[in-house]
Order: structure tokens, then C-alpha cells, then sequence
């Protein structure tokens, strides 16, 4: 419904509308989501056939650019995204709105692919930081009114209002995007140090020690075994060291989403140890950050247990929804353990702490209103399952 069918004497149906398309834009934080519930949201509140949203760039053409209102297919017909000509390029010359009862009358409409839907009423606007354009947003075909009355100055108006606050969340989103990204290259940094201070020296020690032991080959065999003894010593702590870190490898802020995180945490410990590693998701997971975290965390206990205490030939990780659950699982075929031995006998009290970790992974899974079970036995492997209200 329009601003004009609420009736502009309704400032409190008009207020509620605008209220509930800002809170649908800033549940978002990543950039491109912002922009999709921007042009979305706009569509609903103005009852606007088709929307868009570009964000110039430096070139002449547009870093981002996202429509409502076009199918894949039509997009895909339509061809590369526009270029800043025609009327796109007069609203960013002009930083002014644009209101009109039929723009293929006008003398900037120009340059509009064949396969491109067939536009009348326009509505255009920018969205400004200041003096900064952030982005242009216009509307096509309104809908619902009666017969050629197109946008009105209320709908202009109520944009403006909208576009106000579209640029908060613009803004914010880029703002947490640029902290996300100063946050993994900390990370980066951080694992570089770690890595040259605890396997960088250890190399080297072990590559002088390789240098003498072939020095001492011909003339001091005795000596020679020694030396490469000590190799074998150097290799194995530098090894452990390694695979220390990329166990603490972790995405900053699961930057890709959980799934994706997993998966390639994963792919690297599968490059890592001799144990088959894998994971099952169907990347369709979504959680708070927080409780995302806490999977991550939980996830790479559990596997730090597989690999380190199980002698297992295979660790799977599986990630799926489950009706209104999210579920996590981390499965070996390995040794397996008592649960009543490592409880002092009591198969249903807490484990103990430094109990392979088990105490930690339950106090995050509580932390996050879910619940963890484990099952395992000698000689039958071990299953960590997690649920997850979602």
C-alpha cells in the first residue's frame, strides 16, 4: 500500500511504514545485502513496479547495482550493467530527486537497452552522505493508483525520508566491512608472527642440523646418526607447532559465513594430517554472529580431539537445518572413549575439565541456548552432535 492510499492525514500508518522498512535495511551488515533490502524495501513502501539502487564508481560505470522487479532472465537479456548516461547520469550531475509522469518523454532517455522493461512514471533520488552521493535510487511504474497518476509528492517526499536512512546503513555497512577487513589482516599478521617465532627457527635449526649430519657421512657415521636423530626431533616439534596454529586458524568474524568457514578450516586440516578430513553442509545456515562463533569453536574442539586423540582414518563434519534447528555434527572412526571412565563413573555427570575438552565445548553450547550430546564408546569412534535453535 502507498503512502497515497494510507492517506496523508495517517502520519502514524505512514511513520509505521517507513519504521518497518528501516528495521528490514539495518538487520543487514554486509554492503550488498543493504542494497538488495534497500531496493526491496523501497518496492514495498511506494508500490513501485521496478527499483533500483546503483553505486557510482570512479569510471564512468557503477560498483554495484542491484534492481527489483527483473527476473535473472530478463537481467541476463538486458546485458552488462549501465554505464552513468542518460538520465542516470543527470541525477548524479544534478544531486537533486527527479519526479516524472513519463520518462521516455524526457530528453536524458536515452541509452536504455532493447530488452529492457518498458518504463513510464519515474521517481529517481540520490542517497547522500553530506555532500557525498552514495548511491542513486529510482522507481518505475507505480502500482495500485488509478490510471496514469504515476508518483506523487508524497511519494516523494516519503523517499527522501527513506533515503535518509538508507544512507546509515550504507554507510554503516561499509564501515563494518572496512573493520572486518583491518580485523583479518590483524589475523594474517598475528599467524605470520607466530608462525616465524615457533617453525621459522625450528627450520632453520633443522636445516643446519640436515648440513652437518651430511658433512659427517663419510668420516663420523656414529656421529651422523646423531645428527639426523635430531632431525627427526626438529621435524616433528616444527610439524606440531604447525599444525598448533592452524588449529587456531579461524575466519575474523566467519567473514564468509559458518558453512564456508567450516568448510575450508576443514580443507586445511585435510592438507594437514594423514586423516581424512570432511565436511557435509547445505550452506544455507544462518545464525547470529555470537552463535556462529560458538559452532566454529565448538567444531574445531572436536576436531582437535579426533585428530590428536582418536587414530582415526576418517573425521567428518556435517552442517545442516533441521526443521527449526541448526545441527552440527563431528564424527570419527576412531578409538572412541568410556564416558563413565572419564566421568569417575557417573555416565551422566559433567566431564571433567581438561576432560578432552568436553567441559569447554558444553559451557559454549549452554552459552548459546543449545544443547550438546556426545556418543562414544571404545573401539566404536565418537559422534559431537550440537543443536541449535535457529
Amino acid at each position: 500500500m502507498s503512502v497515497d492510499q494510507r492517506g496523508c492525514g495517517d502520519p502514524g500508518a505512514t511513520l509505521h511504514a517507513v519504521s518497518s522498512a528501516v528495521l528490514a535495511v539495518t538487520r543487514h551488515l554486509s554492503v550488498h545485502e543493504v542494497l538488495q533490502v534497500i531496493v526491496r524495501a523501497a518496492a514495498q513502501l511506494l508500490d513501485a513496479r521496478y527499483v533500483a539502487l546503483g553505486v557510482p564508481d570512479d569510471e564512468g560505470s557503477f560498483a554495484e547495482f542491484v534492481v527489483e522487479g527483473v527476473s535473472d532472465k530478463e537481467w541476463e537479456a538486458i546485458g552488462p550493467l549501465p554505464r552513468q548516461h542518460g538520465m542516470l547520469a543527470a541525477m548524479l550531475r544534478d544531486n537533486e530527486p527527479k519526479r516524472l509522469s513519463d520518462i521516455r518523454r524526457e530528453p536524458e532517455f536515452e541509452g536504455w537497452p532493447a530488452a529492457h522493461p518498458v518504463l513510464k512514471d519515474f521517481l529517481g533520488m540520490p542517497i547522500r552522505d553530506g555532500e557525498d552521493v552514495l548511491g542513486i535510487i529510482f522507481l518505475a511504474n507505480k502500482q495500485n493508483v488509478a490510471k496514469g497518476e504515476g508518483f506523487t509528492k508524497a511519494d516523494e517526499d516519503l523517499l527522501s525520508l527513506f533515503a535518509a536512512h538508507a544512507a546509515i546503513a550504507m554507510t554503516n555497512a561499509r564501515l563494518y566491512e572496512h573493520n572486518r577487513e583491518l580485523t583479518v589482516v590483524a589475523e594474517r599478521n598475528r599467524l605470520a608472527r607466530e608462525l616465524h617465532d615457533a617453525v621459522a627457527q625450528k627450520l632453520f635449526s633443522l636445516r643446519l642440523t640436515a648440513k652437518a649430519a651430511a658433512a659427517l657421512a663419510d668420516r663420523d657415521p656414529a656421529r651422523t646418526v646423531a645428527e639426523l636423530g635430531q632431525v627427526e626431533r626438529l621435524a616433528a616439534e616444527a610439524l606440531a607447532e604447525l599444525r598448533a596454529v592452524i588449529f587456531e586458524l579461524r575466519p575474523a568474524d566467519l567473514v564468509d559465513g559458518l558453512a564456508a568457514s567450516l568448510r575450508k578450516h576443514v580443507e586445511v586440516l585435510d592438507r594437514a594430517y594423514d586423516t581424512a578430513v570432511r565436511f557435509v553442509g547445505d550452506g544455507a545456515v544462518a545464525l547470529p554472529e555470537d552463535q556462529e562463533a560458538a559452532l566454529f569453536r565448538i567444531a574445531q574442539e572436536a576436531l582437535y580431539n579426533s585428530l590428536r586423540h582418536s587414530g582415526a582414518g576418517v573425521v567428518e563434519v556435517s552442517l545442516h537445518n533441521d526443521d527449526d534447528r541448526v545441527v552440527l555434527e563431528v564424527s570419527d572412526d576412531g578409538a572412541g572413549f568410556d564416558p563413565v571412565a572419564l566421568n569417575g563413573g557417573d555416565r551422566m555427570s559433567e566431564p571433567s575439565p581438561g576432560g578432552l575438552g568436553l567441559a569447554s565445548m558444553r559451557d559454549r553450547a549452554r552459552s548459546i541456548g543449545g544443547a550438546l550430546s556426545i556418543d562414544a564408546a571404545p573401539g566404536t569412534g565418537t559422534v559431537v552432535r550440537l543443536e541449535v535453535p535457529a
